[in-house]
């Protein structure tokens, strides 16, 4: 269980993109608002997923299409904030960096919903509430901790990034990054047809 959530947590994606902008700007601590709302959010998914997400799922298979299309919308409005972000550490974010961002965005990314569906499908597949309970436990606390890493390592970038000019061209950096997930996003969602 801890490897699966290890894997899929500190592994790059748009939360963790986001996480390290926001330590880059703001420090570890600003970050970490964005951590906690994203690990809270992942957790009621993944209960979600536990007690009945998957049967909904599978009878109503165009949810997760509109849920892609608005995490790809989300990640295509992130990238160009960054994109436009002047360079500034510490300036303004436009509340950004809350958490309520952290959490909103586990929602919007295939990414997670794809972790809480075979998570919950290989470890929690028994309908035991214990075992669900555990699975939760263990993933919030990987989860946590992954991104918390993903702060740590833009706080530390935060004193490499001393001038505008560095820091506009991590930002750029990474809204290239959040533009080929939500590119992977979009490729991987239902509703694209490879044959049209």
């Amino acid at each position: 269980m801890a490897a699966f959530a290890l894997a899929a947590s500190i592994s790059p994606g748009p939360v963790n993109v986001l996480v390290l902008a926001v330590a880059v700007r703001e420090g570890f601590l600003g970050g970490m608002r964005v951590v906690a709302g994203a690990t809270v959010g992942f957790a009621a998914l993944l209960v979600l997923a536990g007690v009945g997400l998957q049967t909904v799922l599978a009878r109503f298979p165009g949810l997760i299409s509109l849920v892609t299309m608005a995490g790809v919308g989300f990640l295509l409005y992130m990238a160009w904030t960054l994109w436009r972000a002047d360079g500034s550490i510490g300036s303004d974010t436009g509340g950004r960096s809350s958490f309520w961002s952290g959490a909103s965005m586990q929602w919007m990314n295939a990414k997670a919903w794809l972790a809480a569906i075979a998570g919950t499908g290989a470890f929690a597949n028994d309908g035991a509430a214990h075992s669900l309970l555990v699975f939760c436990a263990i993933y919030f606390l990987v989860c946590f901790v992954s991104m918390a890493a993903w702060s740590a390592a833009g706080a530390s970038l935060r004193e490499a990034l001393k001038n505008e000019t560095r820091v506009r061209l991590l930002n750029r950096s990474l809204s290239v990054l959040l533009l080929i997930s939500a590119a992977f996003m979009f490729r991987t969602c239902p509703w694209f047809d490879r044959s049209c």
